[in-house]
């Protein structure tokens, strides 16, 4: 096994790799793959050194944690932050139309989801995964899609509810009883996520697409109050669903979706200045995410072992000072972001 940087992930006690593998894709993200590669990925991110797994129900109705658990097998446990989620329970009956995939996955186990983020329901979900994982512990626990965009606005504040009273108690209480080593939030949403820290005490948050080379609401209000409550910060979909790896090409996806021409016309901008200066754009936007302070790891996706080799190649490519004050100078980020040094 090789090695990476760790760091402390805030109090929860546990180091993390700055470089985590984030399994949405392997939930056959956008396309099937074969399942000796899945499991192959997930093996060469451990023998690399990648310490910090992430997965959840969500992705592929289970199929990714599947998977996951199936390369978790190739090391020791214990050399491993397993994180996954919770907010959905899966019925593994099958009864009338096979359920179909989740949105975005066009391949799922055969298990139909429904939300719940009660108390009883993240008990359920925890041991759903731990099944499907085939392990006995989970690290950290993480609510999963608490937004509007997933929910719709007539259903979000009783979804919040049931989450800050249900789930958030549950995790507490595992974390108190030394069952988990820390437990949070796993939220495309950054406003969401700092409402959560307004009303409850969360260890960890992982957000996915707002903090970004190409967007960065969350460095205002949000990263600050997670600092100063000593919430440690995880950054998912720092490619923004894909344009930031793939550039402004035909097709290219933004959130999901295919990107509208603002975002492509941005994206464009961007990428002549990493071409001006012989930068590659997804190593810019890895190392721009990990240079925030507050930011302990990046977890990023990957659907064959050649992609984890090329991840870990962006974190030691060579980006000159004069990129990152070029993109300030330009409007093209945040004047008050962090680069990295």
């Amino acid at each position: 096994m090789s090695s990476l940087a760790t760091v402390p992930l805030g109090g929860t006690g546990l180091r993390v790799s700055r470089l985590g593998l984030g399994t949405a894709p392997l939930g056959d993200f956008y396309e099937r793959l074969d399942e000796h590669q899945a499991i192959a990925t997930v093996e060469a991110a451990l023998a690399a050194g990648i310490t910090l797994l992430d997965t959840s129900p969500h992705y592929g109705n289970g199929l990714a944690e599947h998977r996951t658990g199936t390369g978790l097998r190739s090391v020791p446990r214990d050399r491993v932050v397993l994180s996954s989620k919770v907010g959905r329970v899966m019925d593994p009956h099958r009864w009338g139309d096979v359920a179909p995939p989740a949105r975005g996955f066009v391949g799922s186990l055969p298990h139909r989801p429904r939300f719940d983020y009660s108390y009883d329901g993240t008990l359920r979900s925890i041991e759903q995964s731990l099944l499907r994982l085939g392990t006995d512990r989970l690290d950290l626990v993480l609510i999963h899609d608490v937004d509007s965009w997933t929910h719709g606005e007539e259903m979000i504040e009783a979804r919040y509810r049931q989450a800050l009273d249900g789930a958030t108690r549950a995790l507490a209480e595992l974390k108190a009883q030394g069952v988990i080593a820390g437990y949070g939030l796993g939220l495309d949403d950054h406003e969401m996520a700092e409402r959560f820290l307004r009303d409850g005490e969360y260890d960890v948050v992982l957000l996915a697409g707002r903090y970004s080379l190409l967007e960065q609401p969350a460095l205002a209000s949000m990263m600050p109050r997670a600092q100063a409550a000593g919430t440690a910060l995880i950054l998912g979909g720092v490619f923004n669903s894909g344009i930031l790896a793939t550039g402004a090409v035909v097709g290219a996806k933004y959130n999901y979706a295919e990107a509208e021409p603002a975002i492509l016309t941005l994206v464009t901008q961007i990428e002549r200045v990493c071409a001006a200066h012989g930068v590659a754009l997804p190593h810019a936007a890895l190392q721009f995410a990990l240079a925030h302070p507050a930011v302990a790891s990046v977890v990023l996706g990957a659907v064959r072992p050649e992609e984890v080799t090329r991840n870990i190649a962006a974190l030691q490519a060579a980006i000159p000072a004069g990129f990152w004050s070029d993109l300030k100078g330009e409007g093209l980020l945040d004047p008050a972001a962090p680069v990295p040094l």
